[in-house]
C-alpha cells in the first residue's frame, strides 16, 4: 500500500511539472493520448465531460467531440486555451485525445454508452488536477496583475463563462488555473459579419468574475497584446484538426475557416482595442 501511495505521488508531481512546463512554453507541440478509461463523468458540465485515463498512465477531464455543443466547443477550448498559455496564463496542459467506441460497452449508463460512440476519434482533454478545488472570490483573492491579465484575456476571446455562478477556474498547489473555454469566441457561431464584429467591445465583461480585482488592465494591454502576435494566433488556429472544421454547418473549406479565425483575432488585437476600453468603463462604473 505504501508503495502505491508513493508511485502515486510521484505521478502526480510528475503531472504538475508538466503542466507548469506547458504554462510557460507555448512553443512545446500538442500530444495526442489514447482513452484507456473511462473513469467518471463530471454531470456539473453541460456537456458532460469526464474524468479519462490514458495510455500515458495520465488522468485527463476529456471534452466529446459529440456532446451537444459539438466540435465548435473543442475548437474554442484548444484556441483559447492555447492562446492563454502563450499569454503566459495558467492553463492545464490540453491533449488530442483518441476515443475507441468500444470504452462503451463498458459503461451502464445508456446517455454515456450514447456519448461515447457519437465521439469515436479524435476528442480534446485538459490535464486533470487532482485535489483541486474551485474557486471562490470570497475566499480567494488574486492579485491584481494576474486577475487583469485574465479579465482582459477573456474580453478579447469573448468567454462568456467566466462568472460568480461559474468561475472554471480552480486552485491547485495553491494557484490559480484556468479551465473550460468551450464557450469562448462566439462569434464562429454564425459567421455573419464576422470582421465587423471583431471591432466589438465584450459587453458581458460586467459580468466577469474577476472584475473587481482586474485593477491594472490598462497596463497589462500592451504586454498582452504584444505576446499574442500574429505568429501565434496562427500556430494556435493551425492546431485545429480540419475534421473538427470540416464538421462546421458552414459551406466553406477548412482552409477559409481557419483563415477567418486568424483574421478575426488578428483583427480584435488591432489598436484602439473597443473591448479593453469597455472593460476599464464597466469596472470603473461598477466598483
Amino acid at each position: 500500500m505504501a508503495d502505491k501511495f508513493e508511485d502515486a505521488r510521484g505521478t502526480q508531481k510528475l503531472r504538475t511539472q508538466d503542466s507548469e512546463l506547458r504554462t510557460q512554453n507555448f512553443s512545446l507541440p500538442v500530444r495526442t493520448v489514447t482513452a484507456t478509461r473511462y473513469c467518471t463523468p463530471l454531470r456539473e458540465g453541460g456537456s458532460l465531460p469526464a474524468i479519462i485515463e490514458a495510455d500515458d498512465d495520465g488522468m485527463y477531464v476529456l471534452k466529446f467531440r459529440g456532446a451537444g455543443q459539438g466540435p465548435k466547443a473543442l475548437v474554442a477550448e484548444l484556441m483559447s486555451g492555447e492562446l492563454a498559455r502563450a499569454a503566459r496564463l495558467p492553463i492545464p496542459e490540453i491533449v488530442f485525445v483518441e476515443l475507441d467506441s468500444e470504452l462503451a460497452r463498458t459503461e451502464p449508463d445508456p446517455e454515456i454508452q450514447d456519448l461515447i460512440r457519437a465521439s469515436s476519434g479524435l476528442n480534446l482533454a485538459l490535464d486533470y488536477l487532482p485535489g483541486s478545488v474551485m474557486f471562490d472570490p470570497v475566499v480567494d483573492k488574486p492579485d491584481t496583475g494576474l486577475a487583469s491579465s485574465v479579465v482582459w484575456f477573456d474580453a478579447f476571446v469573448t468567454n462568456i463563462d467566466r462568472t460568480a455562478r461559474n468561475t472554471n477556474m480552480l486552485i491547485w498547489h495553491r494557484k490559480l488555473w484556468l479551465i473550460d473555454h468551450g464557450a469562448s469566441l462566439y462569434f464562429h457561431h454564425t459567421w455573419k459579419d464576422y470582421l465587423k464584429r471583431s471591432r466589438d467591445p465584450f459587453q458581458l465583461i460586467k459580468e466577469h468574475v474577476l472584475l473587481p480585482f482586474a485593477g491594472s488592465v490598462a497596463e497589462v494591454d500592451v504586454r498582452l497584446a504584444e505576446q499574442i502576435t500574429p505568429e501565434v494566433i496562427k500556430a494556435a488556429v493551425d492546431l485545429v484538426p480540419d475534421s473538427w472544421l470540416a464538421e462546421d454547418s458552414s459551406a466553406d473549406r477548412p482552409e477559409n475557416k481557419r483563415q477567418a479565425y486568424v483574421d478575426y483575432l488578428t483583427a480584435r488585437l488591432e489598436p484602439p482595442r473597443a473591448f479593453v476600453e469597455e472593460t476599464i468603463r464597466v469596472r470603473s462604473q461598477h466598483l
